[in-house]
């Protein structure tokens, strides 16, 4: 049985492990919402890409030998946010993150940034506009990973792509500017996934980054879950995490999510980016997946902090 490890300070991952088998787990989300008729997004490379890590339960749930019904179970009475409704919640987030960075370009922003891009294929698989360079940035087993595989795919960027292979815990702005990114030019900044896993300074200290690096008419969008220290909460949600781990468990791969997340009081991303000059525009994952005709979340006490989830997008006027 594959498994990963809970979080320490100064760890590290792969693919396949801790925090960087999430990644994983995401490309096989958006590999399953890019099948079937009306698919909202299109990611050829998921599916290779999570082949190509080799973590047999996330290979058969991107191909379809293991179905969300199988891996989630009796979900009718709705108290349970199984990976049917994270394949959901991975479609419209996919489609959010692509439609901001192309109205990004339509708008003149020509340098991008992905954090933590993980298997994203972003760089390989827009449209991005001539002239644009995009900065994926990520441990460096990841980069490496990535990049020869999509190298093995005989997949070509889009965009001029430069991978900057640094953990964020480092001195990744230094990195970034090595690697060419000029902060006298708007930038468009993509923070998916990420801050949950992130230590609440930690957040603070990534978002005050992004906006010291940025120039104005800058992008900015991140994924901002709820926040609350309510010790009822933090168990509720650790207990919804706990299950849907036990049922990976049966299925041969562990992975808990309650070890890699930090639940908890922290500064709301949105507030916080608007205290320092961003014009922000917010909507919930309940807006998205109205707006894109999928089912509501179920409206429990189990589910209802999920149904806070924000994507927030801004542009810089300082």
């Amino acid at each position: 049985m594959a498994r990963t490890g809970p979080r320490y300070e100064g760890d590290t991952w792969d693919l396949a492990s801790s925090v960087g088998a999430t990644a994983t787990m995401v490309a096989a989300a958006r590999a399953i919402a890019s099948t079937g008729d009306g698919a909202l997004i299109s990611d050829p490379y998921a599916e290779p890409l999570v082949r190509a890590v080799g973590v047999d339960f996330f290979t058969r749930l991107a191909g379809g030998e293991l179905t969300l019904e199988e891996l989630d179970g009796d979900t009718s009475d709705g108290a349970t946010v199984g990976m049917a409704r994270m394949t959901d919640n991975m479609a419209v987030r996919t489609k959010f993150f692509d439609e901001f960075f192309e109205a990004a370009g339509v708008a003149g922003v020509r340098q991008a940034v992905i954090l933590a891009s993980g298997l994203d294929a972003r760089a390989y698989r827009l449209a991005w506009p001539a002239g644009t360079t995009v900065f994926e940035i990520d441990q460096p087993d990841v980069i490496a990973f990535k990049s020869q595989a999509m190298a093995d795919l005989g997949a070509e960027p889009t965009a001029q792509r430069r991978a900057v292979a640094i953990d964020l815990r480092f001195d990744w702005p230094a990195a970034l500017r090595a690697a060419g990114f000029d902060p006298a030019l708007p930038t468009a900044w993509s923070a998916e996934g990420l801050l949950g896993y992130l230590p609440p300074e930690a957040q603070d200290k990534l978002l005050d980054t992004i906006t010291e690096l940025s120039a104005p008419g800058s992008w900015v969008a991140v994924e901002s879950g709820p926040a609350s220290s309510d010790p009822d909460d933090r168990e509720k949600v650790l207990a919804r995490m706990q299950e849907s781990a036990q049922r990976w468990r049966e299925h041969g791969f562990e992975l808990d999510f309650s070890e890699l997340v930090y639940i908890g009081d922290r500064n709301e991303a949105g507030a916080y980016v608007e205290n320092r000059g961003w014009r922000l525009t917010r909507r919930t994952v309940g807006d998205l997946l109205a707006e894109n005709g999928l089912p509501p979340l179920p409206e429990d006490d189990e589910a209802g902090r999920f149904g806070e989830m924000q994507y927030i997008s801004g542009i810089l006027e300082k």
